[in-house]
């Protein structure tokens, strides 16, 4: 739930420009056949909640008899091209879901429609990782639909036998934990890692950055700059040195792409990740061992403050193209598979919902109550910068922490040049 799928703002920029005449009016008329509402999701929806698309759309009917809802799902590699290539024509899709890191180019070049938050359940108490990513100059262009946050995940099996009691609630403990796996299992296996975190795992990284009072980027007036090389992100980043030297082993130069699949092979303590990832390690089609089922358990993972790890809250939500023909209809679609209703059944596939209010429905004691807790402390963003998808396009994170992890740079160093890349491009449309 990263939000991977990339596009170039410039281009977008000329997409928008061209498709700007004939926009629709939102009142009726519109994308495709006359009576069709055109809504694309990611496959997520498709695989892990397929009951809640159905069950919107049963509803969806009741209340608007003669209108076909055709639901096209997208893969998250390649949505927003497809996206920037229809926005420059005529047909395009009435709902549309984005990453909450993927919105804030498209809303200030003028491609989605705004939308009125009073409309939709519990808007109050929207997460603000999701509900500031749809915002811009007081007015609301997306709806937040769901969201994740990163746990700390552990071998059940592994800490009893190195004499861990539990899983740890201070960072303290959790240190006192990692020494122990690393004599019991390390002593024995010289390719055991304690703690699974590996260099180029940017969402871990800049966790430790935002738990130190650091940022990546900080806003001065209208514009962002990089803050990489602060004092706190230097911190933040050089205890996260500490730990992958510490208790890490393996390729310091890969990312977390592969990580149930890792962990899946048994040498592994605990690692950094989303809930789902715990299911994966034991799923052979994600390439872990179905023989580590039910080994696994979470925790909300203990930063050096002494508060916990500020996680990255990414998660999705629903927009309106300004192109559709059927904006009012649109709206009135999200609205129902954004609703109280709907986000129990997201709780029920243990997924986090897009509020604050039923984060408390989520059950404490299972696999996903520590995610709950974790995302209930605010967690953090990337920057609502309008150039973010051109930095994170260009590597530069992934690159800075290679350097560091590697030891091919000092953190000041490191940091310093990734800062000089970032202000290159954070500003850009």
């Amino acid at each position: 739930m990263t939000m991977r799928a990339r596009y170039r703002p410039a281009a977008l920029a000329l997409l928008l420009a061209l498709a700007a005449t004939g926009c629709g009016s939102g009142s009726g008329g519109g994308s495709g056949a006359g009576g069709r509402l055109t809504v694309w999701l990611a496959v997520d929806a498709q695989e892990s909640w397929p009951e809640l698309v159905r069950s919107t759309n049963d509803r969806f009917a009741k209340d608007h008899p003669g209108v076909r809802v055709e639901v096209q799902y997208q893969q998250w590699t390649t949505k927003n091209q497809k996206l920037d290539a229809v926005l420059a024509g005529k047909n395009v899709p009435d709902v549309v879901e984005m990453g909450n890191s993927e919105t804030t180019n498209y809303i200030v070049n003028g491609a989605f429609a705004a939308l009125d938050p009073a409309g939709y359940d519990q808007s109050g108490a929207w997460l603000p990782a999701l509900a500031d990513a749809c915002r811009d100059h007081g007015k609301t262009y997306c709806v937040p639909y769901y969201v994740g946050a990163r746990v700390g995940i552990y071998r059940t099996d592994y800490f009893t036998q190195a004499g861990v009691p539990g899983a740890p609630k201070t960072y303290s403990e959790l240190l006192s934990a990692l020494d122990r796996l690393k004599a019991s299992h390390g002593a024995a296996d010289p390719n055991f890692s304690a703690l699974y975190l590996p260099g180029r795992y940017w969402y871990a990284a800049m966790a430790f950055v935002k738990d130190a009072g650091g940022e990546i980027a900080v806003k001065d007036g209208d514009r962002w700059k990089a803050s990489l090389s602060s004092p706190n992100s230097v911190a933040g980043l050089t205890e996260w040195k500490r730990l992958i030297d510490a208790y890490y082993v393996g390729d310091r130069a890969k990312d977390n792409g592969d990580q149930p699949g890792v962990v899946g092979q048994g040498r592994v303590g605990v690692f950094y990740g989303n809930t789902w990832e715990a299911d994966a390690a034991a799923d052979e089609r994600s390439g872990g061992d179905p023989k580590l089922k039910g080994k696994f358990a979470t925790f909300p993972f203990p930063g050096p403050s002494g508060k916990l790890l500020p996680p990255f809250l990414g998660g999705s939500t629903l927009a309106v193209p300004a192109k559709s023909g059927h904006q009012d209809l649109a709206a009135d679609w999200i609205r129902l598979f954004t609703d109280r209703q709907s986000q129990q059944t997201l709780i029920a596939a243990n997924t986090l919902p897009n509020n604050t209010a039923q984060l408390a429905e989520v059950a404490a004691g299972g696999l996903n109550g520590p995610s709950a807790q974790a995302a209930a402390t605010g967690g953090w963003m990337t920057p609502f910068a309008p150039g973010w998808t051109s930095v994170e396009k260009s590597n530069v994170l992934p690159e800075m922490l290679e350097r560091i992890a590697n030891g091919k740079a000092s953190v000041q160093d490191a940091t310093r040049d990734a800062d000089r890349r970032i202000d290159e491009v954070i500003n850009e449309r």
